[in-house]
């Protein structure tokens, strides 16, 4: 009993709730209304394809539905002209506005893509110039370092040279020096007169 309750509850909401739900008359030029779930029933007007309608009853045996339209006309329609999808007169304006801003965003997305790519190419040249630069400098600065090293070593030659000179003629000097001072120690003797030694008894 507890579960035929719940059933009932259960269907009666799923009811209530597809009720409850905006419907929409499918894209169809248009489809009559009548005063009766049937054919046999009169025409009351017509529904245009796409008018918003709420879904008041249902014969499934008839495959009709009891509508009410935008204009507050109550009738019945065929089942299959009722859907709960709003129709593509309502729908297309949307799709193409989503369309055109996905366009846009293409666009904007490219003109940036672009816009970055012309700025990563302008800081490539920049860097290579930059870098070519550098190697000039670098070539330049070794070619000083070349000749600077070159320089050096001439000028360590030419004072070790000097050097050489130096302590030749240092050497020289000293022997000439000693030499004079050989002679003249020899000749001295010979230079000065001797004392002549005074006679015996002589103060």
């Amino acid at each position: 009993m507890k579960k035929l309750i719940y059933l009932v509850l259960l269907a009666v909401t799923s009811v209530s709730t597809a009720f409850a739900q905006d419907h929409y008359i499918a894209d169809k030029l248009f489809t009559y209304m009548h005063s009766g779930p049937g054919t046999e029933f009169r025409i009351i007007g017509s529904v245009n394809a796409g008018d918003k309608v709420q879904l008041t009853n249902t014969n499934s045996a008839a495959g009709y539905s009891e509508i009410v339209d935008s204009r507050g006309r109550k009738g019945w329609v065929e089942s299959k002209f009722v859907t709960t999808q709003q129709s593509m007169a309502i729908r297309l304006p949307k799709v193409e506005k989503e369309l055109a801003q996905a366009k846009e965003a293409l666009s904007n997305a490219r003109s940036s893509a672009d816009s970055e790519k012309a700025g990563l190419i302008d800081s490539l040249e920049t860097r290579n110039q930059q870098l070519s630069e550098l190697e000039e400098t670098n070539t330049e600065l070794n070619k000083q370092l070349t000749t600077s090293q070159t320089e050096i070593r001439e000028l360590r030659a030419r004072l070790d040279t000097q050097k050489e000179d130096l302590l030749l003629k240092y050497f020289m000097y000293g022997g000439g020096v000693a030499g004079l001072g050989l002679l003249f120690g020899l000749l001295l003797p010979h230079i000065m007169p001797r004392r002549k030694k005074s006679p015996a008894g002589w103060a």
